[in-house]
């Protein structure tokens, strides 16, 4: 059974809160902005996480720098120990990784603002106008290739992704290799535009 890490919260100074040097996740001026304007409307709600083995902050280096710029005084700050150096490392860089995994159900979010009172997105840390957010209509679900294509290529902001397992990456790899070198196709994105049916895909390359 998994151990629980979390066992208390302590209010610390923030000048004793020291940044990690071996952290590797760089945090841009507009990001640490946002971060501002979250804990100021929200009040800042989740601890920092700072070892007991070497005294470093291991969770929450933007929002310390945002706290500083708000001029926060002191931080809540939960202490735990880590066995050695590679599982403190390992924690370091899974904590802000592991959220890229994710997925935010735009469609979902858009239905729930509608009756919210929230007239700026980055209350929620999205990048999106609300006042002209859109979502793809479910209709489209049966539409030809063709039809798909001009509504995709009627957006500002044009992407297409593909969604597997982990575990099923070498075999999608692996087809995509064995396409490409039965057909001549040069590219992952010109293979998809043939799959799609659309033989005039090079003016859309």
């Amino acid at each position: 059974m998994s151990e629980i890490k979390s066992e208390s919260i302590t209010l610390v100074g923030i000048d004793s809160i020291i940044p990690n040097p071996k952290n590797a996740n760089r945090h841009s001026i507009e990001q640490i902005k946002r971060l501002e304007k979250l804990i100021t409307y929200q009040g800042f709600r989740n601890p920092l996480i700072v070892s007991n083995r070497t005294g470093f902050l291991i969770v929450g280096h933007g929002r310390l720098e945002a706290a500083i710029n708000l001029g926060l005084e002191k931080l809540p700050v939960i202490y735990q120990d880590f066995k050695d150096e590679a599982q403190e490392y390992s924690y370091l860089v899974s904590d802000n990784e592991i959220a890229r995994w994710s997925e935010l159900d735009l469609h979902s979010v858009h239905l729930e603002i509608e009756s919210l009172e929230i007239s700026d997105e980055h209350l929620l840390g999205i990048e999106f106008d609300i006042k002209n957010f859109e979502v793809i209509k479910p209709e489209l679900n049966g539409a030809t290739p063709e039809e798909k294509l001009e509504k995709y290529l009627d957006k500002e902001f044009l992407e297409i992704k593909l969604e597997y397992n982990r575990e099923d990456y070498d075999k999608v790899i692996g087809a995509l290799e064995t396409y490409r070198a039965l057909n001549g196709a040069a590219t992952y994105p010109q293979i998809i535009w043939e799959l799609l049916g659309i033989e005039e895909w090079k003016k859309y390359t």
